[in-house]
């Protein structure tokens, strides 16, 4: 999450990074495609062979890495790709620390202490990575592979995590990865991708069924955001292309005109704006942001801020970062079925303040 390209879905060094990467360690070094907001796990093809054939090759954002037999130790760095190896009952041999959001003792998200619960692992190997990745501690993992699907693996962290293991990154651009993509992506380096599939073919029914209590979300403009507190001189804005303000379609919300439109000019997953142009965002109904209520009065006080329409309505979720919320609102295959009663309430409630 100390991904420059944001001031930086999906804090680390500073809350305002963490908050504007979903978390991660590190940024890119070149510029790739960034994910189409449409697209979808059915479309990414990671693999050139069969589950069952090796070897398995696995194209991303550096090139291709070659596994040569099936992964029995593995590891993972950058936002919640641990999930995955324990949503298909595998226990990771180390994993990244959970930087934002509520965390247990051991530093991870409450879904994933659960899931290690629920696998009878109850000392969890955490690699200390808040500051840069750990090298010696994944070295003394001894991984098969490190999945880190999503992330912001730089070229030279790649290389020299190559040493260690062959890894599975990022298909087109740091931070930028759905939790679709990122759990076939990283089952796919498992040799479990058929398994991965099926996953998230489960959690994607999960979605349309809690979905159907809430009709009247459906089409409601809506927008994340990052706003300091402190000072509303500039905020950001999260683009399609960011995991937690795409995930906001799968819960049948709609962007805004104006946040497509701003998307057009950049492939970051986020945009600055300053508060002298919060008119430009004249059609954002309904709004996601990290803060509390005092966060929102003093943006409903303020002349040029208030002019969003969502802010003018009080139609605002806030997102305590202390929360398993803020954790979970960058969404993996865990978070989702462990937060989402929660998150389409807020999302309801929000949308009943907007007028008729």
């Amino acid at each position: 999450m100390k991904n420059n390209k944001l001031l930086t879905g999906g804090l680390c060094l500073t809350m305002v990074a963490a908050l504007l990467t979903g978390c991660g360690n590190s940024a890119p070094t070149k510029e790739k495609d960034t994910v189409s907001s449409t697209e979808t796990a059915e479309s990414t093809e990671t693999a050139t062979s069969t589950d069952s054939e090796y070897p398995i090759v696995v194209e991303h954002y550096f090139g291709e890495t070659v596994i040569e037999q099936k992964p029995e130790r593995i590891a993972t760095i950058g936002w919640e790709n641990q999930d995955t190896p324990l949503a298909l009952g595998v226990i990771p041999v180390g994993v990244s620390a959970a930087n934002y959001g509520k965390v247990t003792d051991d530093n991870l998200h409450l879904w994933t202490a659960e899931a290690y619960e629920a696998l009878g692992e109850t000392n969890p190997v955490v690699f200390d990575d808040l500051d840069g990745y750990d090298y010696e501690a994944i070295h003394n993992s001894n991984p098969d592979v490190i999945l880190a699907a999503y992330s912001g693996l730089t070229e030279e962290e790649y290389a020299l995590l190559s040493e260690i293991a062959p890894v599975i990154p990022y298909k087109t651009a740091a931070w930028q990865t759905y939790w679709r993509d990122q759990t076939i992506q990283n089952a796919t380096g498992m040799g479990m991708k058929k398994e991965g599939e099926a996953k998230v073919a489960e959690v994607n029914a999960l979605i349309h069924e809690k979905l159907s209590a809430y009709p009247e979300l459906a089409g409601t403009k809506t927008a994340f955001f990052w706003i300091s507190p402190e000072d509303f001189a500039t905020f950001y804005v999260y683009l399609p292309n960011d995991p937690r303000a795409n995930y906001l379609t799968d819960l049948g919300l709609e962007f805004p005109e104006s946040v497509l439109t701003l998307a057009e000019s950049t492939e970051d997953f986020s945009v600055t704006l300053s508060r002298e142009n919060a008119d430009l965002l004249n059609d954002v109904e309904m709004m996601v942001v990290y803060g509390d209520e005092q966060l929102l009065a003093d943006l409903q006080a303020d002349e040029l801020m208030s002019q969003i329409p969502a802010i003018r309505d009080g139609a605002v979720v806030l997102v305590d970062s202390e929360s398993v919320l803020a954790g979970a609102c960058t969404p993996s295959i865990l978070s989702i079925p462990y937060t989402i009663d929660e998150y389409l309430s807020l999302l309801n409630q929000a949308r009943e303040k907007i007028p008729s």
